[in-house]
């Protein structure tokens, strides 16, 4: 049942190339409203200096030869439409959400900003900065957040180890924004993706609204992942004691990680209750387990995200946590149909919103793979007890990552847990 209706979603869900080299993907169910992204490849891991990739995210929507930033919001705002932009480590998006038909104005909208930016001065000053540096400020407070930027240091040290945020130190200059911006924003580099409006539609405005952009495949550089981890400890006191213990691999991403995710995942499928993963009734009272599990187009990050108001509390969670993951080599019978059932839900059910459509779809765009759903569930299904032991052991014999922030001179260490 579940495959027969995904497969309806997959059918709907058209990927092209344009003459100019722009991808384009689009889906229509027929909502009253419209959503476009303009991906492009200008995520931390490709920035040639450390923040300029967070610095451009926040130029986004400023003044460009069209129209100035106040008339942009102006205007969208005439339309009822809604604007942002978000980074990761391997894109900056920029997404439009408004009422269908008004999709010519906001696509021109948005392709100015890959066009004919103007980078002013006083917005780098006055407008962009200063948010840049409250971002950051919020990343750098969240232990959560600051915990995954640590790790992705350590598991991947350049590259994908990147921060999403610019330090206070970057110093990052107008000129870098300019230049990296330059590099970026290349017909090569950039995919559209749509939602609530026609393929064919789509792709007709972007040929339209990038005829300015640069020609040919100014690819930006990166070098090929490599997994390294390591262990770093922050003292602090202003959130929950927090430790991250994480695993990573060079390659595509595993569908048997996936698996693993929603069978260590202690989040019950009936309210109140208590679920059946081998956590959730174990760690102590106060503390959470979170699988945190981000797939890249050339790596993977896995991990444990544990939480709670005490060190001791902690450290207990993170051995079960340690345990369990440990013991999940063996899984196999129904505990490991009940894992698999709950990932291809959650695959599935990742398309019911359009942020979920924009990640499954984003690294598949530019690979030119297979992007419906259809493929991501076949591969699930196609683990079994055997494929799923061998990825997870070799997965956890690599070096671990781990991080803890928090009460450092109680929270356990790397040794602690047997990595």
């Amino acid at each position: 049942m579940l495959a027969r209706r995904a497969s309806t979603f997959a059918r709907s869900f058209a990927t092209v190339v344009d003459n100019a080299g722009v991808k384009v993907a689009a889906i229509d169910n027929g909502q009253p409203t419209t959503a476009v992204t303009f991906l492009v490849k200008a995520g931390s891991r490709y920035e040639p200096k450390p923040g300029v990739a967070h610095t451009l995210k926040n130029f986004a929507f400023k003044s460009t030869a069209k129209r100035s930033a106040l008339g942009t919001v102006r205007e969208s705002e005439l339309y009822g439409g809604v604007l942002s932009a978000s980074l990761s480590r391997e894109y900056l998006a920029l997404t439009s959400e408004f009422l269908r038909g008004d999709e010519s104005f906001f696509v021109d909208l948005m392709s100015s900003f890959l066009t004919s930016s103007k980078f002013q001065r006083h917005e780098f000053q006055e407008y962009v900065l200063p948010v840049v540096e409250a971002e950051s400020t919020a990343a750098s407070q969240n232990p959560a957040t600051h915990a995954l930027e640590l790790a992705h240091s350590l598991a991947f040290r350049s590259g994908l180890g990147s921060s999403l945020f610019a330090s206070p130190h970057s110093h990052v200059s107008l000129d870098d924004v300019k230049e990296f911006a330059a590099r970026a924003f290349s017909k090569g580099n950039i995919a559209v993706l749509g939602t609530g409006i026609d393929s064919a539609a789509l792709t007709q405005l972007v040929e339209k609204a990038l005829a300015g952009a640069s020609v040919g495949n100014v690819a930006v550089e990166s070098k090929p992942s490599t997994y390294f981890g390591g262990e770093t400890r922050l003292e602090s006191h202003g959130g929950p004691e927090t430790v991250f213990i994480g695993f990573g691999a060079a390659g595509p991403a595993d569908p048997a990680l996936a698996i693993l995710s929603a069978h260590l995942s202690p989040q019950p499928s009936v309210k109140w209750s208590q679920g059946l993963s081998p956590i959730s009734a174990a760690i102590p009272q106060g503390t959470s387990v979170q699988p945190v599990l981000i797939p890249y187009s050339d790596a993977t990050l896995f991990g444990l995200l544990v939480q709670g108001s005490s060190p001791e509390g902690v450290k207990e969670a993170a051995k079960v946590a340690t345990n369990a993951l440990k013991e999940s080599t063996g899984l196999n019978g129904d505990a490991l149909k009940t894992a698999v059932a709950k990932a291809k839900f959650a695959a599935a059910s990742s398309l019911d919103g359009r942020d979920g459509i924009l990640g499954a779809l984003s690294t598949k765009v530019f690979a030119n793979s297979d992007a419906s759903i259809e493929a991501t569930l076949a591969s699930i299904d196609k683990v079994d007890a055997a494929a799923f032991s061998k990825s997870v052991a070799a997965i956890t014999k690599s070096k671990p990552t781990f991080v803890a922030i928090g009460s450092v001179q109680t929270l356990l260490f790397t040794d602690e847990l047997g990595l």
